[in-house]
């Protein structure tokens, strides 16, 4: 077709998004190139979720790694302006609201390169978050707006973008889930941690609001050590925050300020951060999740695994009011996993579009947007 389309990815729910769009721009045959910045520098969990999600070897990899934000977002988008000028594509598609992604959109939006971002318009409305910034700068930049939710719509519209740059497509990460669904085997994870038949509870909190200040982590260890005295806990602890969580007491009997006794702290499982298939195993099994993760709100939603969010606001309210999903605080968390537990799945209608076909939607869009032009 003439057009070159690149993607630009960063971090792991970046891969997840992008997998279903890929193929659906395959199918109707375009040329893309694949960046992966290396902002998640695991080679070894990046190379496992390329295998998993059944996504092209990146053609470059830009090697970014970790450092403060401003280190990896001058390095992503040096990295990205150097790329565009080597391969000035028809198309930069952008996803999700990682450094990667805000360094790649000022590098394309300097370079007159076309941008797409994948999952425009979330707000939580906290300037806080380094990721509130990043989706709000991205949007400002793109020229074709893909929205997971209707009320992203309206975001986008207050803050000036016009309604023929936004489209509503659905979730591709929903794509990813249930083009999946059939390799999820909760018995399988279950056996791996020898759990048997006892209920289980999976933990992921990363975000610096909950694992940074030694303070807050060790509130959030008291918090995981009261639901452990009940249920199993399960973590796979992300790079960030296993040092500080650690020096908080989480592997230490009963934590180290908790009252809970030296018999309940085996319950606490902290392993390595997983694949795709076995960490949504893993989920699919769970009674419920603890969270700070965004993605983790959405794939919970549609397994109806219920969620219960360790931050104050959500850019995913969706998956409050049309999901299994609930925010709090770090001292009603043990309280509020029981009753969650208790009460079961979620029954209720699952968010609008999710029906395994947003890649597909996103694919027909920028290919008609690339034809106009």
């Amino acid at each position: 077709m003439g057009a070159t389309i690149t993607h630009v990815l960063g971090a792991r729910p970046n891969f997840v998004k992008a997998a279903p769009v890929i193929r659906a721009l395959a199918a109707l045959g375009h040329v893309q190139r694949v960046v992966h910045t290396g902002q998640h520098y695991d080679e070894r969990m990046s190379d496992v979720f390329f295998v998993q999600l059944g996504l092209p070897e990146p053609d470059v990899n830009l090697g970014v790694g970790s450092g403060t934000q401003a280190t990896q977002t001058a390095d992503v988008l040096v990295g990205m302006e150097r790329e565009f000028l080597e391969n000035s594509p028809s198309l930069a598609v952008l996803y999700g609201d990682v450094n990667s992604t805000i360094g790649a959109a000022l590098a394309g939006a300097k370079l007159g390169v076309p941008l797409a971002h994948v999952e425009a318009g979330l707000r939580s409305f906290d300037n806080t978050m380094p990721e509130e910034i990043n989706r709000r700068l991205t949007d400002q930049l793109c020229d074709l707006l893909f929205c997971t939710s209707p009320e992203a719509l309206g975001h986008l519209a207050r803050e000036g973008r016009p309604d023929s740059a936004m489209h509503l497509v659905g979730n591709p990460m929903i794509d990813t889930l249930i083009a999946n669904l059939d390799k999820f085997d909760a018995a399988a994870a279950r056996a791996v941690y020898g759990l048997g038949d006892r209920r289980y509870v999976v933990a992921t909190l990363h975000r610096p609001a909950n694992v940074d200040s030694p303070e807050r982590a060790a509130g959030l260890v008291r918090a995981l050590h009261e639901v452990a005295a009940e249920l199993d806990v399960i973590i796979p602890l992300h790079p960030r925050g296993r040092a500080t969580l650690t020096a908080a007491g989480l592997l230490s009997p009963g934590g180290a300020t908790s009252r809970v006794s030296d018999v309940e702290s085996p319950r606490i499982h902290v392993i390595e951060p997983l694949g795709y298939v076995e960490f949504m195993s893993l989920v699919r099994g769970a009674a419920a999740i603890v969270t700070d993760s965004g993605g983790v709100q959405e794939e919970t939603t549609l397994l109806r695994v219920p969620c219960l969010t360790l931050r104050p606001n959500t850019e995913r309210p969706i998956t409050i009011t049309s999901g299994s999903n609930r925010l709090v605080t770090r001292d009603e968390l043990a309280a509020a996993v029981l009753k969650a537990c208790d009460d079961g799945p979620y029954t209720g209608e699952l968010p609008p579009l999710w029906d395994g076909q947003a890649g597909q939607r996103i694919a027909r869009i920028a290919t008609a947007w690339l034809a106009s032009r």
